[in-house]
């Protein structure tokens, strides 16, 4: 006699791989740019150049828009939950923006930025799990707390 539950699994299991299948036709446009925005904030403010690099290595994949995608972000869901992760840290920040917002926006996204650090918000754990080379360590957070200080004062 037939097993009817293991049927049941059977045809759960074919319906989602045919899905998970299907799914991998959708690509959403990829977060890259070839060019300075001329309203970076490298173009407005002095960023020392180890301060640069850190923002590049450890909160540009999300705060840019030109995003260093990892060979996983052709594979969906994974694809998918990288858009949505992009799109949202940049709705709250765009280094490549920057000098768009207003004088007040600038100085909240200062001290946000500091306090993010110092909290151990940013960057995501879930994106130095994958992306160790973007972990800050203390000398790293003082320094990019340091520098986000003073440009508050300017």
């Amino acid at each position: 006699m037939k097993n009817p539950i293991k049927s049941i699994l059977k045809k759960v299991l074919v319906v989602l791989i045919v899905a998970l299948a299907l799914l991998q036709l959708y690509r959403p446009a990829k977060n890259i740019s070839t060019e300075v925005s001329v309203n970076a904030i490298g173009q407005h403010y002095n960023v020392p150049e180890p301060v640069d690099k850190l923002l590049r290595t450890s909160c540009y994949d999300c705060h840019s828009n030109n995003t260093v995608y990892p060979w996983y972000s052709n594979v969906q869901p994974v694809a998918l939950w990288l858009d949505d992760h992009i799109r949202d840290g940049k709705k709250h920040l765009n280094f490549d923006e920057f000098n768009t917002y207003s004088a007040e926006r600038k100085q909240k996204k200062f001290k946000e930025i500091a306090e993010e650090i110092e909290e151990g918000e940013m960057p995501m754990t879930s994106y130095t799990l994958i992306h160790q080379n973007a972990k800050l360590s203390a000398a790293d957070k003082k320094l990019l707390v340091d520098w986000t200080k003073e440009m508050m004062k300017k």
